[in-house]
C-alpha cells in the first residue's frame, strides 16, 4: 500500500490531512488553510456589521476568537467544506434529510469525512476497496465491504459526524493500480501513540534487562555457581586420588607375589639372594602384609626416593641417607610409569625379605 498517500498527525493539523489523505496529495497547506479561514471570518463580520456598528452583538463578535481556526491548527467544518468547492465537491451530513432523500447507500458512495471533539480523518475507496486513512494510524487501514456500514455506525455511536462527500475527486495513482489489483493487510496499523508508547516500553524494558544481564550472564551448559564448582572440583580430585592409591596397592602387591616367586627375583637380583629364602616363607610373609601396611611401606618408601633425590639436587645435604645404588630416583608427587612402579616395588620387596634374614639370623 506505498502507492497510497498518507499523511501521518502533525500537530494539530488533522483538518489538512484530512483534505490531502482525501484528495491524495499534498493539495492544502495550513497557509492556504488560514487564509479560507480569515476570508470566512471576514464575511462573517460584515453581516454582523449589517446591525449596526455600535450593536452589542456586533461588539460581542469583535471579542470572540475565530471560529473557523485557532493557535493550534484547527480548522472548522466551514473551512473544509470550502476548500473542496475549489474541486467542485460538496459535503452532506450522514443520515440528514438530504442524506435520506437522496438515497444514499454508503457502499456506493467514493468516500467520507469525520468529526470527532475537533479531529478530523478520512474514509476513502480507492480502486474497489476502502482504507481508514485517520491521520492518528501509522498507515492505512483496510476496510471490507461487509464492515464498512458497521464502521461508520460504530463512529456514529461513539459520537462522530460523517459527512458524505459528493462529486468527482481529482484522479491518483493508487486509484487508478487499485482499479487493477487487491490488497491484503496481514496487520492492521496501529495508532500512532501506540507506537509511540510501545517503542518506549520496549526501550525501558531493554534498559532494564541490561542490569540483570550483566549481573546473571547466560549460563551457557559448562559453569557452575563457585562454590559448587569448587566442591565439585575437589569431589572429583578425591575421587582421582582413591582410584589411584587403589591402583597403585593392586600393582604393589602383585609385583610384591611376583617378586617372592623364584623366577622373578632371579630376573632383577643375585642368585645369592634368591637361594637363603624359602619359597614358603617369603609367600606366607607377602600374605601377611595388610592393606595399612603396605601404605605405610610405600610411603616410607617414597620418603627415602624423595630424599635421595634431594641429595642428588643438592651436593651439600650429607646427612641424607643414601639407599641402595640400585634403586631409581623417583618423584612421588609426579608420574609413575607401570615399569619404574614394578622395579620400585621389586626392590622394597627384596629389602623386606633382607630385614626377615636378618631377623632369621639373630635369632
Amino acid at each position: 500500500m506505498e502507492a497510497i498517500f498518507h499523511e501521518r498527525q502533525e500537530g494539530s493539523l488533522c483538518a489538512q490531512h484530512c483534505l490531502n489523505n482525501l484528495l491524495q496529495g499534498e493539495y492544502f497547506s495550513p497557509v492556504e488553510l488560514s487564509s479560507i479561514a480569515q476570508q470566512l471570518d471576514e464575511e462573517e463580520r460584515i453581516r454582523m456589521a449589517e446591525g449596526g456598528l455600535s450593536s452589542e452583538e456586533y461588539q460581542t463578535f469583535l471579542q470572540q476568537p475565530s471560529g473557523n481556526m485557532d493557535d493550534s491548527g484547527f480548522f472548522s467544518i466551514q473551512v473544509i467544506s470550502n476548500a473542496l468547492k475549489v474541486w467542485g465537491l460538496e459535503l452532506i451530513l450522514f443520515n440528514s434529510p438530504e442524506y435520506q432523500r437522496l438515497g444514499i447507500d454508503p457502499i456506493n458512495e467514493r468516500s467520507f469525512i469525520c468529526n470527532y471533539k475537533e479531529h478530523w480523518f478520512t474514509v476513502r475507496k480507492l480502486g474497489k476497496q476502502w482504507f481508514n486513512l485517520n491521520s492518528l494510524l501509522t498507515g492505512p487501514e483496510l476496510i471490507s465491504d461487509t464492515y464498512l456500514a458497521l464502521f461508520l455506525a460504530q463512529l456514529q455511536q461513539e459520537g462522530y459526524s460523517i459527512f458524505v462527500v459528493k462529486g468527482d475527486l481529482p484522479d491518483c495513482e493508487a486509484d487508478q493500480l487499485l482499479q487493477m489489483v487487491r490488497v491484503q493487510q496481514m496487520q492492521r496499523p496501529k495508532l500512532i501513540g501506540e507506537e509511540t508508547l510501545q517503542s518506549r516500553d520496549q526501550r525501558v524494558q531493554k534498559t532494564d534487562l541490561e542490569p540483570a544481564v550483566d549481573v546473571n550472564p547466560p549460563f551457557d551448559g559448562t559453569g557452575m555457581l563457585d562454590e559448587d564448582e569448587e566442591n565439585f572440583q575437589k569431589a572429583l580430585a578425591l575421587s582421582r586420588q582413591e582410584i589411584d592409591m587403589e591402583d597403585e596397592e593392586a600393582d604393589l602387591r602383585r609385583a610384591i607375589q611376583l617378586s617372592m616367586q623364584g623366577g622373578g627375583l632371579r630376573s632383577g637380583f643375585p642368585d645369592s639372594c634368591t637361594q637363603n629364602v624359602p619359597h614358603s616363607s617369603a609367600t606366607s610373609h607377602s600374605e601377611s602384609l595388610t592393606s595399612e601396611e603396605l601404605r605405610r611401606r610405600r610411603q616410607a618408601y617414597f620418603e627415602k626416593q624423595q630424599q635421595l633425590h634431594q641429595q642428588v639436587q643438592n651436593p651439600g645435604f650429607h646427612d641424607a641417607p643414601v639407599t641402595n645404588s640400585n634403586t631409581l630416583v623417583t618423584d612421588p608427587g609426579g608420574d609413575m610409569s607401570e615399569e619404574d612402579m614394578l622395579q620400585a616395588a621389586m626392590n622394597m620387596s627384596l629389602e623386606t625379605v633382607r630385614n626377615s634374614l636378618n631377623t632369621e639370623e639373630k635369632k
